[in-house]
């Protein structure tokens, strides 16, 4: 069953525990339900909301982060389950010990399905690769020249206009991205606690006092089917706007299917194997991580 990644957006909500369900409500009235069985992870921006404590028992048990954003749409703070996975001791030992090769290894892998899905995108958006499919191929260990910011550079202003520069606080598009970054953040997480690891070791991002340094290492090969989103999004009206609808659509980021070589599987499902095999990465077993292959530009242009 896919598990959804709730946001509750409105102002002065309260949501608390009833029996196996989140209850939703406000100045005592009940807006609706969600069963706990179907929650990945709650995102919370609504100003004024409030928690029962009780709820937030109940999510750690069915292991779904709860994640509090702040005005620019971004996370601000994370709660995350100490329920541990049957094997998560032994996985976050073997996480924190992961060598330095081991993990340039697996950055240099991240960064180049990263930038093989820009050059996808924009084949599918622009016609022309910028040629971003050729740098994805000369990542080397630890992206030592960069070619992560390097091909930044060409895909946004490919993407979206010469002018484009982006900016977490900004509004309009960046806004969009934001939020819907914030969304594939919070799938990335509820993966990582799924397998046992911690969200703040990371592979590569070294911000300090980020409790989900992890989380933003496995989301980047992910991160521009989200920029494609956006992108569809402007092109049929304003995003100055981020409206119910709006949000809606950026939240199905996670439904998204990629191939792979046992078929087409939700960015989900996707999440759930690429950290699982960073745990067995770092456990010594073999194998490499887990990523989907690139849909062709035509698909994703239809």
């Amino acid at each position: 069953m896919q598990q959804r990644i709730v946001e509750i957006a409105s102002d002065g909500i309260h949501l608390s525990a009833f029996r196996g369900f989140m209850r939703i409500s406000r100045a005592d009235e009940e807006l609706g339900r969600v069963p706990f069985a179907d929650i990945g992870a709650v995102i919370l921006r609504g100003h004024g909301s409030t928690l029962s404590v009780n709820l937030c028992t109940r999510l750690s048990d069915v292991g779904a982060p709860l994640v509090i954003c702040g005005s620019n749409q971004s996370p601000s703070s994370l709660l995350w389950p100490v329920r541990g996975h049957y094997e998560q001791g032994r996985r976050m030992e073997a996480q924190a010990a992961a060598s330095r090769p081991l993990r340039k290894r697996a950055w240099r892998d991240l960064v180049s399905a990263k930038i093989a899905a820009q050059a996808t995108v924009l084949e599918a958006t622009t016609g022309k690769d910028m040629r971003l499919h050729r740098m994805a191929r000369e990542v080397k260990s630890g992206d030592s020249e960069n070619l992560e910011a390097q091909a930044a550079r060409r895909y946004w202003n490919a993407l979206f206009g010469p002018d484009f520069l982006r900016d977490r606080q900004a509004e309009g598009i960046n806004s969009a991205l934001n939020y819907g970054y914030t969304v594939l953040r919070a799938g990335t997480a509820r993966s990582i606690l799924a397998a046992g690891l911690h969200p703040s070791l990371s592979i590569h991002h070294a911000s300090r006092g980020d409790a989900l340094r992890l989380a933003d290492d496995l989301m980047e090969p992910f991160r521009p089917w989200l920029d494609l989103l956006v992108w569809r999004t402007t092109h049929e009206g304003s995003v100055s706007e981020l409206t119910s609808t709006i949000k809606g659509r950026l939240a199905e980021v996670l439904t998204l299917d990629l191939p792979g070589a046992d078929g087409v599987s939700p960015i989900q499902i996707w999440l759930d194997r690429l950290a699982l095999s960073w745990a067995k990465t770092c456990l010594g077993e073999p194998g490499k991580l887990d990523l989907p292959g690139q849909p062709s530009p035509l698909e994703l242009s239809t």
